[in-house]
């Protein structure tokens, strides 16, 4: 096996190294950026999409745009045309976006906020107010008019949780589509200017076609990187702003919570009402401070259920609005493996997949500036029937050098009170992290993250460690991760996917953009080795894999296809049981294989197909998964998928077992403000069925009123009840 590792990774250094000489298609930042000009106007514009007033006139036009996708550089089909006016209060910018089909070429999926990229008309804009070349600001939309907002740090890292105060309208014609924005300068964090003179603001634009999928940006950007990389960031000239003010932004809510028990032949009912709200305070350009009292999350999305066949703990991603804000600056806050700090685990009762705790109180501070970033979190959960009160910290300072360079500290605790009555005594737990980026020139990046930890309860102290070391250009990708977890790292308010355990997982891939075969717009045929060994005896191997895939093409439409095969080594050493089936403990070697096709997924219709299928530990393995989705228009959405597992003669007993896992989805909406989504889930392996149905409007900007409806039910031999939830809730932002 050894052998056979070293000899990939061989052939991976060569072929990357060779093609690293011949790659120079990453062009670096320009010296003299060029420059966008705003117009000063004294009549408040009024949003509509139309831009049908005289002042859009005066404005200057921006449409140098450069063309990234499908291939760098050369004519764009889809021109776009920006224009910048503000006035004493408001940012305006207005387009319009080329399109020689008019609303017959739109490709819109639905009309929720927070839209993904990928399936979507859109068009966008992100600025650096304070010219950190390191932060972004981004405001998106589609030709219906939804809104994505989003900060972004370093070009990658994305914090999709921030939602802000602007507004938007469009209108689609038979040439294209118009953009209206309003950005109020509230909504922005800005140096105060010098003397009443203009301000320079770093800005970018992104037009993504999706018909052809034709990516486009003001100013040029390299393909391989995101249209977020502030460092090749326009400049917007000419706003005379006004000095930044008092700004707070409070957020009430009030809500009435039904929930009914039933189990076995016991049935339990209990309303509640309920009152909380938070409250936003930029104290000045740099600083802002965030309370968060009685907190609620009734309307977030609830979990999917997950059939684990691995040995590794499942990631759930944070779904909750205040912890999903800035959550970027946090050390490890973008990778699955190790997260010393991770705000999943506030406000549960115990273990990631536990039953809520309320949350009383939260506040939040975070200081941005050129140089630096200091952040701290204060969270203090209530007691429940089987957990006491619980509170965490979180205090962060991240230090920002060279161009695009930083290095940070991060320090947690978590004290889990005494409680005479649940009998728990006090524990103390703490970590600290040190981590950083380093981008020696744009196409690499080089992180890392140490971090230690201390529990008061075990009297054992941790560590952990990742390097990560990646080159990505328009040819190709390669790079180098390592962990290190021992099995004493217990972070209490964090997330590892393993203990005692080393890790290595180098690969790369190579991109082939042919310019002679119109339908494939790219091929990125590649392999990733993962190797992971005891942390507490490096001797002792745990399991490998080499995921190779000669086969991975996206088609003209985008649509994709992928072939992969997957050679497997595994000692199993321990006590494992993949739902249910004891596998002996033993050494194992066999090869799995992988066919995924999916369809143009912008397209009114689309379908995903996947099958994984091959040996598994002393038995087979056949998985397939079947998506559909069904959107005729972007006001009615309709998703289906099924997971089928085949497991034949596995484990000591030599056991068959098969599940199901059918999801069912709807979104229906008049317009971006006012929806109604729905689903319905149910999984064979615990007999469990679960709907979740939420109404929401949008009565003002970022002010809700929802409806929310949760429903599970389980039906198995050892395991019986029906739960039922029914909440109301309104909130109402204000911003003073």
């Amino acid at each position: 096996m050894k052998s056979y590792l070293l000899l990939v990774f061989n052939i991976f250094i060569a072929v990357n190294v060779s093609l690293a000489q011949s790659s120079n298609e990453n062009f670096p930042p320009p010296e003299n950026p060029p420059e966008i000009k705003a117009t000063r106007i004294s009549t408040p514009i009024k949003i509509d999409g139309r831009l049908e007033e005289r002042e859009w006139e005066r404005a200057v036009v921006v449409s140098d745009f450069f063309r990234r996708e499908p291939r760098q550089g050369g004519d764009l089909r889809y021109k776009t045309a920006v224009k910048f006016l503000y006035d004493d209060k408001n940012l305006y910018v207005g387009a319009f976006c080329e399109d020689s089909m008019g609303m017959k070429g739109i490709r819109v999926q639905d009309l929720r906020r927070d839209f993904s990229w990928g399936e979507n008309d859109i068009f966008g804009i992100a600025l650096d107010p304070q010219n950190l070349k390191q932060y972004a600001q981004a405001f998106q939309t589609t030709p219906y008019g939804n809104q994505r907002d989003f900060q972004n740090f370093n070009g990658n890292n994305f914090d999709t949780g921030w939602n802000t105060l602007w507004k938007v309208r469009t209108q689609r014609t038979e040439a294209g589509y118009t953009v209206e924005f309003a950005i109020p300068f509230k909504t922005l964090r800005y140096n105060a200017p010098k003397n009443g003179e203009p301000v320079e603001w770093g800005i970018t634009l992104v037009r993504y076609a999706r018909r052809d999928v034709e990516v486009a940006t003001f100013p040029a950007i390299p393909q391989s990187f995101t249209p977020y990389r502030m460092t090749y960031a326009a400049k917007l000239t000419g706003i005379e702003v006004p000095p930044p003010s008092v700004n707070v932004r409070i957020e009430p809510y009030a809500l009435y919570q039904y929930d009914e028990l039933k189990e076995g032949n016991t049935n339990e009912a209990e309303g509640n009402f309920k009152l909380g709200g938070d409250l936003k305070w930029a104290i000045n350009s740099h600083s802002v401070l965030d309370l968060t009292f009685n907190t609620d999350f009734a309307q977030a999305d609830v979990d999917r259920a997950v059939n684990n066949l691995e040995r590794f703990n499942i990631f759930f991603p944070e779904q909750r609005q205040f912890f999903l804000e800035n959550s970027g600056i946090w050390s490890g806050g973008l990778q699955r493996s190790i997260r010393p700090f991770f705000s999943r685990r506030i406000g549960l009762q115990g273990s990631f997949n536990a039953e809520p705790a309320p949350i009383q109180v939260g506040t939040r501070f975070t200081h941005r500036t050129e140089k630096q970033t200091i952040a701290g979190l204060f969270v203090r959960q209530g007691e429940t029937d089987n957990s006491s009160t619980a509170n965490f910290g979180v205090a962060r300072y991240l230090r920002n050098y060279g161009r695009e360079n930083n290095i940070g500290i991060m320090f947690t605790h978590r004290l889990d009170e005494a409680s005479s009555e649940l009998d728990i005594e006090s524990n103390n737990n703490s970590t600290i992290t040190i981590d950083g980026q380093i981008r020696p020139a744009s196409e690499w990046d080089i992180q890392y993250l140490l971090t230690t930890s201390i529990d008061e309860q075990t009297g054992k102290t941790g560590y952990a460690g990742r390097i990560f070391l990646g080159s990505t250009t328009n040819k190709f990708y390669y790079g180098w991760v390592t962990e290190y977890t021992d099995e004493n790292y217990n972070p209490g308010m964090g997330f590892v996917r393993q203990k005692n355990v080393i890790r290595h997982n180098p690969g790369g891939y190579y991109i082939w953009r042919p310019k002679n075969i119109d339908w494939i717009r790219r091929w990125d045929p590649g392999f990733f080795v993962n190797f992971n060994h005891d942390a507490t005896d490096p001797s002792t191997f745990q399991q490998a894999n080499i995921y190779i895939f000669p086969v991975y093409l996206w088609f003209k439409d985008n649509s994709f296809f992928q072939v992969a095969i997957t050679p497997t080594w595994q000692n199993i050493n321990f006590d494992f049981a993949p739902l249910g089936l004891q596998i002996a403990q033993d050494n194992y070697f066999y090869t799995r294989y992988l066919v995924e096709y999916n369809t143009d997924l912008s397209k009114k219709w689309s379908l995903g197909m996947e099958y994984n299928f091959g040996r598994f530990y002393n038995g087979i393995r056949n998985t397939i998964q079947f998506s559909g989705r069904l959107a005729p228009l972007p006001h009615f959405a309709f998703t289906a998928d099924y997971e089928y597992n085949d497991l034949q003669n596995v484990g000591e007993a030599a056991e068959d077992l098969a599940t199901h896992l059918v999801t069912f989805g709807s979104r229906f909406a008049i317009n971006p403000r006012l929806q109604l989504s729905a689903f319905y889930q149910y999984n064979s392996l615990n007999e469990q069925g679960r709907w979740n149905v939420r109404a929401s409007w949008e009565y003002l900007p970022l002010s809700f009123v929802y409806v929310v409806f949760n429903n599970t039910q389980i039906n198995g031999l050892t395991e019986s009840f029906n739960e039922q939830q029914v909440v109301s809730k309104i909130t109402l932002v204000k911003q003073f």
